[in-house]
């Protein structure tokens, strides 16, 4: 168990895109090879911080120029396109943010679960997650899938809840979006925003952050956990 605030712990719950794993560089360039298919300029890759966290759908949108963003076959015809760059691209750039491998190898070593869930499809998380995160033993490794509701939405976390046979309340949630936030909260767990992936301070602690950290080191100053 760890303890925060009081109270005790017996599972973490990891966003994956900007808490695990660094994806951007990975996602912004399958994202505007998209975009140029469709004659359309690329953004930024930082822009991309600001569009990705809700699902493929959502990116989409938030990429597309107006006018186009709200036509659905247009929508379905670049999130097809993306879908096939980031399938050839998606380990390119991606690494684990520097402290992860640390991070999960204490709670590990304290006999802590360890899971993921997130808005990135359900082939490409399982994929990264095989690649990048197979030293480390996760009970649960969920992305989005067909039918099922994307975060915020808690049936996700739920779920993961009940595989793990394990309530909502002994879970500590690590995200670094107001989506993961507001997830953690809808799902009664308890949520860490994270400041090395994709979003700022202000947002995470709007959106329900109880404790907001700069590094995955920090994880166990909060918790008192000395494993590291």
């Amino acid at each position: 168990m760890i303890t925060v605030k009081g109270q005790s712990f017996s599972s973490v719950l990891f966003d994956l895109d900007g808490t695990l794993l660094d994806t951007l560089e990975d996602i912004a360039d399958s994202a505007n090879a998209a975009l140029r298919e469709l004659g359309i300029p690329p953004h930024p890759t930082d822009a991309y911080r600001y569009m990705v966290g809700d699902g493929v759908e959502a990116l989409i949108r938030r990429m597309l120029p107006k006018g186009r963003a709200d036509d659905d076959a247009t929508v379905a015809h670049c999130g097809k396109l993306y879908r096939s760059h980031y399938g050839r691209n998606w380990n390119n750039k991606t690494r684990l943010y520097d402290g992860i491998g640390e991070m999960l190898d204490g709670l590990s070593r304290r006999g802590i679960a360890l899971a993921i869930l997130s808005n990135k499809p359900q082939e490409f998380t399982v994929q990264c997650v095989g690649a990048y995160l197979s030293r480390w033993k996760f009970a649960a490794v969920i992305g989005q899938r067909e039918g099922i509701p994307r975060k915020p939405d808690p049936a996700g976390a739920a779920e993961i809840s009940h595989l793990m046979k394990r309530p909502s309340s002994e879970f500590v949630y690590l995200g670094d979006t107001a989506t993961d936030m507001k997830t953690a909260v809808a799902a009664g767990m308890f949520p860490v925003g994270v400041l090395w992936g994709f979003r700022q301070r202000d947002e995470l602690e709007q959106h329900g952050a109880k404790i907001v950290i700069e590094h995955p080191s920090e994880l166990f100053d909060v918790t008192g956990a000395d494993v590291l």
